[in-house]
């Protein structure tokens, strides 16, 4: 026996099959796995609008999902897709793919190459959806938006595309070797491969190409000779011609095209024959300067050379694209014809006709309201206190150096509330030195609200805000009546006050596009709205603009029900346009969703990316009414208390305002949510991720500022309409203009005693999918256009499924809901029995035929 056979330990069958039976196990369930997630994935980007709200409500079965894999699957794709990193996530279930097959020892990976890809997408490719989609839609995933927003903000857009370019390109330098030496070696060999492809299909190759040649340099010599006006064409027959001996038929093999062989090079070469100056028809120079020549071009290497024709090109093809005696090119030029087409050439005739279309002739004579109708507080100009600022510099100054702080320069900048201190720091000194010393010198100071600005945006300073003594009013009458204001091109133009700087501040509602306003009770949070929608009543006329209001508090916004047959739009069954109730704020954000909807059906028929277009095209009558086309005003929805909503409806709330948030910009529906408790839990990420601008008074605490802003300070404002505003790249202080409640009622009474319209701005109709009417008497002539088909399909089947009426009839959820309480009314069905199907009281469809002819009689 062998010794290494006698040392060599024995190993049992029974262990080697017991320790791969894990192994099979664990990767056939990470390969389980994958397919899990990849088709949870899928199912919920076909239909993560209407189950997104499914991942919350896991045991409600009540509530059904249409996932392929039910509320597990909403679940998977919401904390994967919606909250994480978007369809990015399917490299992920690729992953799970991948190590289930590294532990099967199955090698269809390289498990690390692999994963080092599969890490480098997840974290690029939701920053460039979060990018090209701003935010819409699930294809980044908060991640993404998150990251790209901070990116956005630290280098700007451009230094965010640069980046995102950079990283991409990269890569692919990286992975396919795409260096400019290995570019230009594989290009060779292509080149040379194909040169002895086609060297070795032509006969006598060697020999014509040396005639090839010869040809080549008589054709330069005779094009640089015309060239010069002194020397006649004729000179070149001084030089003995090139034999050329007529090439023998080729073979071209088969698949190639075939190519006539002709060795006419006289009008080229032999001047007895032809003469470039005797027929400039003839001239091949100009053919190939008009590209009119036929033939396949070759690229010319200098100024002095009309082609440059490398060895490589046979005999063949040179005799081929020569220049023949009798060719004549006659150049004709087509006239532009400028032809419209029906649909443009009624417009224009419809335009010359009745001129464009204009939307204000419901309300010709509607007047906008004068400058008067707002109280005037007398002089507004800012008076400088010397002692004051020499007081605050003196302490600012001494304090700092108390803490080794050197200042290298100070300035200041008088605001109506604020002013502001802008030092240069000495070399040397730190930022954060600065930075933490903000309660010694509010200490230092005896004042409320000092905010400290280290760096300022787009300055080499650090700016120091202290409250002034004696402040100064900015009253909504004096920014109204500004040039700045009159004179404005902005869409939906709000003015909130002044800046620092003493300057009016304004900004578009339309390229907010959405306001998110914060601030505790009596810090100027209401007089900010009113602020806002009076900005808005001066400047666009009722056609143009409507208001969904919703006050919670019910005496905010009352005073704008005077306005309800001009600016308000509400409900069908709506008796007042300002909404108090929670059940109709519900109907009401989920019946403009229907509006959002509709309007992108039109917009799409129209071909129009946004309302501004839209309206454009119907004003020029390039769109039919008939076909449902009509003019669209902006829609503003302002809700006056968001956390009441919030704790009284919670999702159903959040979902439709969210979901406003996320498309409603391009169909002109904008929104402006106020509230005075901003906490994460009604201030959620998700509605933080559509709001990119976002005003904040005066709050409570720094968390509550960070909440609204990302940033502390807006619990060291003052109060009194002392506010941050926050678009996305930096944050501004503002004093925001003060307009009283009697101005109000001025400007809401002289806006309703003129004409209007005959009611308010009628929204959609939109019925709750939680109401539980009770089931009255069935009358025949109110049912259902689908009544019989529902009642086909449920006695077929004998099931009493709300659902499957949807399914099979492809209904809402409402009306299949009214189908059934038809169905029950009329008594086909019983009751409803919870989560069971209802009892179905009809056996066969030969039964309920006789039922519905009876019915029908």
């Amino acid at each position: 026996m062998n010794k290494n056979t006698q040392n060599k330990p024995t190993e049992s069958p029974d262990k080697g099959k017991f320790l791969s039976k894990p192994r099979v196990f664990f990767g056939l369930t990470f390969i389980l796995f994958s397919v899990v997630l990849t088709f949870s994935f899928v199912s919920y980007l076909m239909n993560w609008k209407a189950d997104q709200s499914q991942a919350g409500t896991m045991l409600d079965k009540s509530i059904k999902s249409s996932n392929l894999f039910g509320k597990l699957g909403d679940w998977l794709g919401n904390i994967f897709i919606f909250e994480s990193i978007g369809v990015a996530s399917f490299i992920i279930a690729f992953l799970f793919l991948v190590f289930g097959t590294v532990i099967l020892k199955k090698k269809m990976f390289k498990p690390w190459k692999t994963v080092g890809h599969s890490l480098f997408f997840i974290c690029w490719l939701p920053i460039l959806f979060g990018a090209i989609t701003k935010g819409q839609g699930v294809l980044s995933g908060v991640y993404g938006y998150q990251i790209m927003e901070s990116l956005n903000t630290i280098i700007g857009s451009y230094g965010l595309w640069l980046v995102l370019i950079a990283s991409i390109a990269l890569y692919f330098i990286l992975e396919f070797n795409l260096r400019p030496s290995s570019i230009k070696s594989k290009l060779n060999d292509i080149n040379e491969n194909t040169i002895g492809k086609v060297r070795s299909m032509m006969p006598n190759s060697d020999e014509n190409f040396e005639a090839d040649e010869e040809l080549i340099e008589e054709i330069e010599t005779a094009e640089q000779e015309e060239e010069e006006p002194k020397i006649k064409v004729t000179e070149v027959a001084e030089k003995p011609a090139p034999k050329i001996t007529e090439p023998e038929p080729v073979k071209v093999p088969k698949g190639f095209p075939e190519v006539p062989v002709s060795s006419n090079l006289d009008p080229i070469v032999t001047p007895n024959k032809t003469s470039f100056d005797e027929e400039p028809k003839n001239d091949f120079s100009n053919s190939i300067n008009l590209n009119l020549d036929s033939s396949p071009k070759v690229p010319t290497s200098s100024p002095e050379q009309a082609f440059d024709m490398t060895p490589s090109i046979p005999v063949s093809t040179v005799t081929a694209a020569a220049p023949q005696e009798n060719i004549k090119f006659n150049v004709e030029v087509a006239p532009v014809i400028d032809i419209l087409d029906d649909s443009e050439r009624q417009s224009q005739e419809l335009v010359d006709k009745h001129g464009l279309y204009d939307h204000k002739l419901d309300l010709a004579k509607f007047q906008m309201p004068p400058v008067e109708l707002l109280k005037d507080y007398g002089n507004e100009e800012i008076s400088i206190n010397k002692d004051e600022l020499e007081e605050n510099k003196n302490k600012i100054v001494g304090l700092l150096k108390n803490f080794n702080v050197g200042i290298a320069e100070i300035k200041a900048t008088i605001g109506p509330t604020v002013t502001l201190y802008e030092i240069v720091p000495e070399a040397g000194i730190r930022v954060a030195a600065i930075k933490k010393l903000q309660d010694d010198i509010a200490l230092n100071l005896s004042a409320l609200g000092i905010r400290i600005i280290a760096p300022m945006p787009g300055k080499g300073t650090i700016g120091i805000e202290v409250p002034r003594k004696n402040p100064t009013m900015v009253s909504m009458r004096s920014v109204i009546a500004s040039q700045k204001f009159q004179n404005t091109d902005m869409d939906l133009p709000v003015v909130f006050g002044k800046t620092i700087s003493n300057e009016i501040f304004m900004a578009d509602l339309s390229k907010m596009p959405h306001l998110l306003m914060a601030g505790a009770t009596g810090q100027g949070k209401s007089v900010g709205i009113n602020a806002i929608l009076t900005s808005l009543l001066y400047k666009k006329h009722p056609s143009e603009l409507k208001f969904v209001m919703v006050d919670p508090k019910k005496v905010e916004l009352s005073l704008y029900s005077k306005i309800e047959r001009h600016y308000l739009a509400k409900l069908p069954d709506a008796e007042e346009a300002i909404i108090t109730d929670t059940n109709k704020v519900i109907n009401t954000l989920n019946s403009l969703c229907i509006e959002m909807d509709t309007r992108y059906d039109l917009l799409k028929n129209a071909f129009c990316k946004n309302l501004k277009e839209y309206n454009k095209k119907f004003a020029e009558r390039k769109l039919n009414p008939e076909n449902g086309h009509r003019y669209l005003p902006y829609i503003v929805l302002v809700v006056d208390e968001f956390a009441d909503l919030i704790m009284t409806a919670g999702k159903e709330v959040e979902l439709p305002i969210a979901r406003l948030a996320q498309l409603a910009r391009a169909v002109g529906i904008h929104l402006i949510v106020a509230t005075q408790r901003p906490s994460v839990n009604v201030i959620t990420g998700m509605i933080k991720a559509n709001f990119p601008a976002r005003a904040a008074f005066r709050v409570i605490s720094s968390v509550d500022s960070r909440t609204i802003l990302d940033s502390p300070g807006a619990d060291q404002l003052i109060g009194k309409g002392d506010m941050l505003y926050f678009n996305g790249n930096e944050i501004l202080r503002l004093q925001c203009a003060f307009v009283d409640t009697p101005e109000v009622e001025r400007l809401a009474e002289f806006i309703g005693e003129q004409k209007g319209y005959a009611s308010a701005f009628i929204l959609p109709e939109y019925v709750s999918e939680d109401s539980t009417s009770t089931v009255g008497a069935f009358d025949p002539n109110e049912k259902d256009a689908l009544f019989e088909d529902a009642a086909r399909i449920i006695v077929s089947t004998q099931q009493g499924s709300t659902s499957m009426l949807q399914r099979q009839l492809k209904l809402g959820y409402n009306r299949a809901g009214r189908i059934m309480d038809q169905l029950e009314a009329s008594g086909i069905v019983g009751g409803f029995n919870g989560a069971k199907a209802r009892e179905v009281l009809i056996s066969d469809l030969h039964s309920l035929e006789q039922f519905l002819e009876d019915l029908r009689s």
